[in-house]
């Protein structure tokens, strides 16, 4: 095999369960689908592994079937399945899907009326088997297999349990970035036989937690190196308070734990060149085109076109992480004021009932869209002068990255990734003209609505609130730092690989 210079290009298999554009329930998606192109950009051969699910297929975009016929184990069962090849929209990055009707032809990708599949670890187990002989068959070159979230942990376990003698596969090294541990990947520990690894490895120090299999934890304790995708969260998830559970793991491997924040898509989140905005405009032109783009989304929303009434927005899944109870218990105290606010998500039938009801109620001043739209995100992101992110916690966050490039300052929580990306509007920051947000520090009703006031003050003070807005559009949240921060753990991992990684715990 192959193996990487110190400033030689590297091949990376980023392997993931949803990607952009082929697939997609969260952030996920955005950055399986946005890093290989960044790594591609910058020198490096990036190729993405995902399921073929069927909204793949409904993408519009061309498979080209490669012909590989795989028989993958999944317990007692041989598994057939296929693999379709497509190139990332406008780039030379190739993508192999994993085809399995059975497993993957399903109207969504993880569960039914919110009820997860019951054949989840079987699904995933064939998935990981799959990526894995697809690399050996197709004899593919690669450093590092980039292992995203639970669906894809027992990838690291495969290739030192199964693979370590293959010569083109034996070598390659493993990072696992955990972009979410609320969610490991939890079966029933008589799920094991599934998997096709031997019963010994199911012990408290690999693939046992609290009596079930945990196909996350797996792949922290096997992967080379794990990531995650903001700093702060990579100490927070060391805490009992964001650790679920495996905050000792994650400890006793903090010196292999790196934090590295999400980059986004500029070819597509980028007011200049959006199509689908009233007015395009820049850091210079951000005043004169955010009023249009305003006015537009007034309309849109059946609200009256004030240009000088603040206009908050939320974005996203409606679910309690996304510190949905926090804006419900302050609602009613902010809609009596001079305000309007338009809301864009879906989620839990609870807080659907919740918004329902205060849109009938506030008519004038609350819109609320239950559904996702990816032109109104655009729009919203674009006409709205401020952005209401108050999550629990949160990895990273996109929004917030979203709202400042399109010079719309968000209103955050002080945890995770928007620490990371947020910078305050203290007298000191906006004095310095550094100042691109208003966080506050404790998730309470009391202090997002102090944050919510202090935020509605600065926008009456037109030269600090452009200073704010300026500030937010300048910084760079584009991929290209963050693939290079990627590009420096990903040699890290070819040159330290440890021999026995299980053996650190």
């Amino acid at each position: 095999m192959r193996r990487a210079g110190e400033d030689s290009p590297l091949h990376i298999a980023i392997v993931a369960s949803e990607a952009v554009p082929f697939s997609k329930t969260g952030g996920l998606a955005d950055v399986a689908g946005s890093l290989p192109r960044a790594l591609n950009a910058i020198g490096h051969r990036a190729s993405l592994f995902a399921p073929l699910h069927r909204s793949s297929r409904q993408s519009g975009l061309q498979l080209e079937d490669t012909g590989l016929r795989l028989d993958i184990p999944v317990g007692p069962r041989i598994i057939q399945g296929s693999v379709f090849l497509v190139r990332l929209p406008g780039t030379d990055v190739v993508a192999y899907l994993i085809d399995q009707p059975e497993y993957f032809d399903r109207p969504q990708l993880y569960q039914t009326d919110g009820v997860d599949y019951g054949d989840n670890c079987a699904r995933f187990v064939f998935f990981c088997r799959a990526v894995l002989e697809t690399v050996r068959l197709l004899n593919l070159d690669v450093d590092v297999f980039h292992c995203n979230d639970w669906q894809t942990g027992l990838i690291p376990v495969y290739l030192d349990e199964l693979y370590r003698a293959d010569l083109r596969l034996g070598r390659a090294g493993t990072l696992m970035t955990i972009h979410n541990l609320a969610y490991q990947g939890w079966f029933w520990h008589w799920d094991l036989p599934l998997t096709g690894l031997d019963w010994g490895l199911f012990n408290f120090r690999q693939l046992e937690h609290h009596g079930q299999l945990n196909f996350l934890k797996a792949g922290i304790v096997f992967a080379d190196l794990v990531s995650t995708v903001s700093p702060t969260y990579a100490r927070e998830i060391q805490t009992p308070a964001f650790g679920c559970g495996l905050e000792g793991l994650l400890q006793q491997r903090g010196a292999d734990l790196r934090g590295i924040v999400n980059g986004i898509d500029t070819d597509v989140w980028n007011p200049r060149i959006d199509p689908v905005l009233a007015a395009k405009y820049d850091i210079e032109s951000v005043a004169i085109g955010k009023a249009e783009c305003k006015a537009q989304l007034q309309r849109r929303a059946s609200l009256t076109e004030f240009p000088d009434v603040p206009l908050f927005a939320q974005i996203g899944r409606l679910d309690s992480q996304k510190g949905w109870d926090l804006l419900l218990e302050v609602a009613e105290q902010h809609l009596q004021g001079d305000v309007q606010v338009v809301i864009l998500g879906e989620g839990s039938p609870r807080y659907h009932e919740a918004l329902d009801r205060l849109a009938h109620r506030y008519s004038g001043k609350l819109r609320v869209f239950l559904e996702f739209s990816n032109s109104l995100a655009h729009q919203i992101e674009a006409g709205a002068d401020l952005f209401l992110m108050p999550s629990l916690y949160e990895p990273c966050g996109l929004n917030q990255l979203y709202s400042q490039a399109y010079g719309t300052v968000p209103i955050v929580h002080k945890t995770g990734g928007l620490a990371d990306t947020v910078v305050d509007a203290t007298p000191e920051n906006l004095a310095l003209r550094t100042a691109t947000g208003v966080t506050f520090d404790e998730p309470t009703p009391q202090a997002l609505m102090g944050a919510i006031e202090r935020a509605t003050r600065l926008f009456r003070d037109r030269g600090a609130w452009m200073s704010m807005v300026r500030a937010g559009m300048a910084r760079d949240s584009s991929w290209n730092q963050s693939a290079r921060e990627y590009v420096a753990l990903y040699r890290e991992v070819v040159e330290h690989r440890r021999v026995s990684p299980a053996e650190v715990i």
